[in-house]
């Protein structure tokens, strides 16, 4: 996974780009923000702040980029983008629909200056369709993708706001997908230049495929939530409260699993209940585990099963989750030096950089340096920032 040498344009704030292009950057790619000379990406000063003043979000996933601040309505500004264009691989926007249309800066027009342009558009429900010019923020794609739907025990029962942006993650992980893809693809001779349209809401619907069957054949057995095998459904896959008040998971689908359980806390008389499809049967059950994991505490539970196969895990808050020993084996929160720690790079392999630039780049930071690279001599950079078509801050390594 070594991406040195792919430049990338990011036009994105917030979450769902930059989470894409940290992925890239990661990954060894060289990623350019390119911000407004206004506020620029508005996550910079978003509660909570790090050690540094920036804003937590900002800071997790704008590590070792850089930083353009760039007027894309101003007619010099627009220039100079397009001079930066010239020199890179890919480009990712997520502008709501038009927008770069009327700035002039949609893939039809950055072609004529690099027709070899992987060009990705990432947005909450797309480029087309009754719903493509909505607003939305992570909520309201994965409700319409059927998630929210299915995270209550009934549909009596509210849905439940996930934890975590579901939709915001997905759509950036997926952009970056598509985008290795492409940026393989060109690499092969199969395609040249390529445009790609992610929405979110899409990425999410993707997700659905345990249950995808029934909602797209029309089957009696529509998926509901807590009624399905993989939704609560059944009492050997569920979450269950312990002595001291904290939650355990228990998965324990496949007969082996059942089994090796029932042995491990003396119930074989359990044994034969698992597949039982009699609702009795099931309600009971349910009833039987609820007593039987109460009688211990979270911890209690995690050194009884420690060494069965039984498909079992704690719930865990993420404070907890950030200390806990399989994550830490796994070198997924990293502590850099002198800067506050953060989540690494999802996965572990034999050419997965070891070494990442742990800097936040202020706004335009780099504005002059990339102008520069790209043919534009002091006085007029001088003169683009005097007249305000670039902005260039000093950044403040201070703390």
């Amino acid at each position: 996974m070594q991406l040195d040498g792919v430049r990338v344009l990011d036009l994105s704030r917030l979450l769902p780009g930059p989470y894409a292009t940290q992925l890239l950057a990661d990954s060894g790619a060289e990623v350019i923000k390119v911000e407004d000379t206004g506020g620029g990406d508005y996550a910079r000063a978003m509660e909570p702040l790090t050690t540094r003043d920036i804003g937590a979000i900002f800071e997790m996933v704008n590590r070792g980029k850089h930083s353009v601040a760039i007027d894309l309505k101003d007619e010099d500004g627009q220039a100079a983008f397009y001079r930066l264009v010239e020199d890179a691989d890919v480009v990712l926007e997520s502008f709501r629909p038009g927008v770069v249309d009327r700035l002039g800066i949609d893939y039809e027009t950055l072609t004529e200056y690099n027709d070899d342009l992987i060009y990705c558009s990432l947005t909450g429900y797309g480029q087309n369709g009754p719903w493509a010019d909505r607003a939305g923020h992570d909520l309201n794609y994965v409700s319409l993708a059927g998630l929210v739907d299915m995270t209550r025990d009934s549909p009596d029962e509210k849905p439940q706001v996930p934890g975590y942006q579901i939709g915001d993650m997905a759509g950036g992980l997926f952009a970056a997908f598509a985008i290795v893809g492409a940026l393989l693809s060109r690499e092969l001779g199969n395609t040249g230049g390529e445009y790609i349209d992610v929405a979110m809401a899409d990425v999410v619907a993707s997700f659905s495929q345990s249950v995808a069957y029934q909602s797209l054949t029309g089957d009696p057995a529509e998926p509901r939530p807590g009624a399905t095998p993989l939704t609560g459904g059944v009492p050997w896959y569920d979450s269950y409260e312990t002595a001291d008040g904290k939650w355990i998971t228990f998965g324990a689908l496949e007969p082996k699993f059942w089994q090796a359980f029932c042995g491990a806390v003396d119930r074989d008389d359990l044994v034969d209940k698992h597949g039982s499809q009699d609702p009795a049967v099931l309600e009971a059950l349910e009833d039987e585990l609820r007593a039987l994991f109460r009688e211990r505490t979270r911890t209690e539970w995690e050194t009884v099963l420690e060494d069965v196969d039984a498909a079992f895990a704690g719930v865990y808050t993420p404070a907890e989750m950030v200390d806990h020993p399989q994550f830490q084996a796994r070198e997924l929160v990293v502590h850099p030096d002198d800067v506050p720690p953060r989540l690494g790079f999802p996965a572990c392999g034999s050419d997965v950089p070891e070494e990442t630039d742990e800097t936040v780049p202020a706004q335009g930071e780099h504005t002059h340096d990339y102008l520069a690279d790209a043919g534009y001599d002091d006085e007029e950079i001088e003169a683009f920032l005097e007249s305000g078509a670039v902005r260039r801050d000093e950044p403040d390594r201070s703390h």
